[in-house]
């Protein structure tokens, strides 16, 4: 039996090489997931700036193509995961579970609940070995977020010493981003902000490097913006 993780590869391999037909179904999915992976990130960027009928009206519209994604036929990179029905169905209930919220003006729980639709999508391709820009994109934003969420003892030498590691992460996988650029790099807005990006996990380093309290300090609290505005528009 052919181990699903060949199978994947194979996919994939074919996707790229292969048949126009079969090039042509792996393709029109990813691009509409990628569609409605759009409407997906501007209902997490609505519900977490407090604009309910933004964050309504993307919400429902990330319902609506979602619900369009799972009438389709499997796609062949999915063919062979047992789990494919058990994620869209996830994502499904998910999203519904984030519209309730929102009308109940509920914004801080929607957007929470809303995070989990970025690791089922992102365990998805993994699975399957479709890791694209999106993926990237939460591999940088899960550092990210780590970063943000400790205090490296107040900057003390252990601190430091844990927020060099770190930063030198970040560092990488906003590399890794710039290596696998998105398919709408050739977008005038997009090398501003992938650069604001690069420069601001640079930044980290810099401090890190230097020892400079305040510097890392300023440079931790300065990477959530760039990073929000990439993500809003690209990611």
């Amino acid at each position: 039996m052919i181990s699903r993780k060949l199978t994947a590869t194979a996919v994939l391999i074919a996707s790229l090489f292969g048949t126009a037909a079969f090039a042509g179904e792996v393709a029109d999915f990813e691009r509409d997931m990628r569609t409605a992976y759009g409407s997906y990130r501007s209902a997490l960027f609505m519900t977490n700036a407090n604009k309910p009928d933004e964050a309504g009206k993307a919400v429902s519209a990330f319902k609506q193509q979602w619900s369009a994604l799972a009438a389709k036929p499997v796609p062949a990179q999915y063919a062979d995961d047992a789990q494919y029905k058990t994620t869209l169905d996830a994502v499904t209930s998910i999203a519904e579970k984030a519209a309730e919220e929102v009308s109940a003006a509920k914004l801080p729980e929607a957007h929470e609940t809303l995070e989990k639709i970025r690791d089922e999508i992102s365990a998805l391709h993994e699975r399957n070995g479709m890791i694209g820009f999106s993926d990237r994109m939460n591999a940088y934003h899960a550092k990210m977020e780590q970063i943000l969420g400790k205090t490296y003892g107040g900057f003390d030498a252990a601190g430091f010493g844990e927020l060099r590691e770190d930063a030198a992460v970040l560092a990488y996988l906003a590399a890794d981003i710039a290596a696998h650029p998105a398919a709408e790099a050739e977008d005038a807005a997009y090398k501003p902000l992938l650069q604001a990006v690069e420069a601001s996990s640079a930044e980290l380093v810099k401090a890190a490097r230097a020892g400079d309290a305040d510097a890392a300090r300023k440079a931790v609290g300065a990477l959530k913006v760039p990073y929000s505005k990439f993500f809003l528009k690209f990611g």
